[in-house]
């Protein structure tokens, strides 16, 4: 009997071994995974975080690998001793229970080891709190506006430029965009260079998201939002409202297209001409509901 029960307990133990060797090699792996896809939309079997096209971003997937680790560490540690407690002290091993009741050196163990863990989680917490909501002096200002459901984007740093941004239907499509994602009108960014980003809302809850650039943030009527972002690569990285905003929540992407400064330049001049002649969806919105007034 005795020999039976050893012969379990062995297999179970080569079992939860290989198991938490498992766990450890995804962990390991999930590193060489993320950062596969480069053009800010997610890939097939993609299970990991976007290629980050921030240092806001990448410092986030630091901490969430750090975070990563710890909380990994901690669920074996723990699951460890439950699987010795359970195996090892059961009432068939143990008919005769022991009689303490405290440990000094366990007690104190239990209490400093989760303080030390917890602080060395909030460190680098606190100090990528510090850095979303500081916003360091901008380049250059860029006000986003929810509707139901698409997004208006002014430049009020250049002029008057302003237009809207709707999703792209299936049906119209081109070779390389994105379906749900693609925009008649992307943002247009240049490299290396800090937007301060100004966040409203015209009518619902809505929230503008670039999971690439590390920004989520709400759009809320009547107030104002703000954040801030600085791409380090050229290239297309999308979005889209998180926000639960309405019947089309799910079909008001956001695309924002990093370029170089020249391309930029080029880019601010034929946008003044573009949609200066382009009457804005919310402007003739906002007109209709007060003709109706």
């Amino acid at each position: 009997m005795m020999n039976h029960s050893k012969n379990i307990n062995n297999f179970v133990w080569r079992k939860l071994s290989g198991f938490f060797l498992l766990i450890a090699g995804l962990l390991s792996a999930s590193a060489a995974f993320a950062g596969e896809n480069d053009f800010g939309i997610a890939s097939e079997w993609q299970w990991d975080t976007q290629a980050p096209a921030t240092d806001m971003m990448a410092n986030m997937i630091s901490f969430h690998n750090l975070t990563l680790w710890i909380i990994g560490a901690v669920v074996v540690f723990v699951s460890a001793l439950l699987l010795i407690v359970i195996f090892k002290y059961n009432a068939k091993a143990n008919p005769i229970p022991a009689k303490f009741t405290h440990n000094t050196f366990i007690e104190i163990a239990w209490t400093v080891v989760p303080i030390m863990i917890l602080v060395v989680i909030a460190i680098p917490s606190f100090d990528l709190l510090y850095k979303q909501r500081v916003i360091p002096p901008a380049d250059f200002t860029i006000k986003a506006t929810g509707n139901q459901w698409f997004w208006t984007y002014e430049y009020p740093d250049h002029g008057d430029l302003s237009f809207d941004s709707v999703m792209i239907p299936e049906a119209e499509l081109k070779e390389g965009q994105p379906r749900l994602l693609a925009v008649d009108n992307e943002i247009i960014v240049p490299i290396n260079k800090t937007v301060r980003l100004i966040v409203t809302a015209s009518d619902v809850l809505h929230a503008w998201t670039i999971p690439s650039f590390g920004v989520k943030i709400d759009a809320v009527p009547g107030r104002l939002n703000e954040a801030w972002f600085k791409a380090n690569r050229e290239g297309i990285y999308y979005g889209q409202c998180s926000e639960l905003c309405g019947k089309d929540h799910a079909f008001m992407p956001i695309a924002v297209r990093v370029v170089s400064d020249a391309e930029f330049a080029k880019w601010l001049v034929e946008a003044k001409i573009k949609f200066a002649a382009t009457p804005s969806l919310q402007n003739v919105k906002v007109a209709s509901i007060s003709a109706a007034e």
